[in-house]
């Protein structure tokens, strides 16, 4: 008899979830913009913009040290009022070196809400439930990271920068107040004593979670990759597609895959995932490789979704799977690093491909640099990840 999956505490949470994701995603989107138009140079407003991202990798360990020994909620509560007051921060000022400390603490927020809240909801779910309800976690994540652009690009282009800021801030409120009636605070796990004598160190990343960060991190390079040159990609190969709709179909298909296949996540075994979210990464690819029309850019999407998308979740709750309860908040952390480095250096790969090659060899590249290395990865793991 399975157990309870939606809790009044796992609703909450999820609900917090969606607020948290909304917050960055909302400024990510204009951030440069604006600080270039409040004077700062493309290269400058570049850097001020990759700096919550940058921020987010070197706190990581941090993050995850914390979260296995502090409440998740005193943690998620100052994470929210991070985040709170550096949207509030995007509106009152136009002083770009304000800006700049604002980005520091959005990326401190950003961290301790990334890590601690997905270590939550892992707390509150009973051990036979977890791949379902990480999937579902990752649904609520990823509702928030489609909605967030197309809502701050609409305000942007109908009202001004500051609705944008404005917004941030409310989701940012929203999610302060809607941890405030999750009853279960998450407490961590009591620690055996360490021997006497024994050194105290702190560990940087857990060793069991880094082949699943390296799996997800290659899987993760043409999403990221995509998000960054599609518009550029398509308007370089003449394609008769609006490539801004790829995005918004992508979120769609996901949505309807993991409430599908949300029960799987506890019964199907990782190994099976692996390769099944392969062979669909591999189609998204050969999609875009050829998106000639609307029915090419739906295979796309739903290759990408079927395979990146899914794999996001399931390699997060394999994470939370592989090690002691009281390494869940460094377990995720580490997973984290991967989504991190996914996000950093699949723009950069991306634009070594577009200028060292035609853009018709953009997808081709990427799918022959990543599929080998998943393979070579998981292959060299396998045990470890059975």
């Amino acid at each position: 008899m399975k157990t309870r999956l939606y809790t009044p505490n796992v609703k909450l949470v999820l609900v917090a979830s969606f607020f948290f994701l909304m917050s960055p995603m909302l400024i990510n989107p204009v951030i440069a913009g604006f600080v270039r138009e409040i004077g700062a140079s493309s290269v400058f407003a570049g850097v001020i913009a990759g700096l919550t991202n940058l921020t987010s990798l070197v706190l990581r360990p941090l993050a995850g040290n914390l979260t296995d020994r502090v409440s998740k909620y005193h943690l998620t509560l100052i994470g929210g009022c991070l985040l709170l007051a550096a949207s509030l921060g995007y509106s009152l000022t136009t002083n770009v070196a304000l800006i700049t400390a604002f980005r520091v603490l959005n990326g401190v927020g950003y961290t301790l809400c990334s890590v601690c809240m997905a270590t939550w909801m892992a707390s509150l779910l009973s051990p036979d439930r977890i791949g379902s309800g990480m999937g579902i976690y990752g649904l609520a994540n990823a509702l928030g990271m489609a909605c967030g652009p197309a809502i701050s690009v609409f305000l942007y282009q109908h009202d001004s920068y500051q609705s944008v800021f404005w917004l941030a801030a409310v989701c940012s409120g929203l999610l302060v107040l809607m941890i405030q009636f999750v009853t279960d605070r998450g407490v961590p796990v009591k620690r055996p004593e360490r021997p006497a004598g024994a050194p105290h160190r702190i560990r940087i990343v857990q060793p069991k979670v880094l082949p699943v960060a390296a799996i997800l991190l290659l899987f993760s390079l043409p999403y990221f990759a995509t998000q960054t040159y599609i518009v550029t990609y398509v308007a370089a190969r003449h394609f008769h597609v609006a490539a801004g709709l790829f995005f918004p179909v992508y979120a769609v298909i996901l949505l309807v895959l993991r409430l599908v296949l949300r029960d799987l996540f506890d019964r199907v075994p990782f190994r099976r995932f692996v390769w099944i979210c392969l062979i669909f990464n591999v189609i998204g690819l050969l999609g875009l490789t050829d998106m000639t029309n609307w029915v090419m850019m739906a295979i796309a999407a739903l290759g990408l979704a079927a395979g990146y998308g899914l794999m996001f979740s399931i390699c997060q709750a394999k994470a939370m799977m592989l090690v002691p309860e009281a390494d869940h908040g460094l377990a995720n952390s580490t997973f984290y690093i991967g989504v991190d480095l996914g996000m950093s250096l699949g723009p950069i790969i991306g634009g070594i491909i577009s200028s060292a090659l035609p853009m018709g060899w953009f997808y081709p590249v990427m799918l022959g640099l990543t599929v080998p290395l998943i393979v070579v990865v998981y292959l060299a793991n396998r045990r470890t990840l059975a």
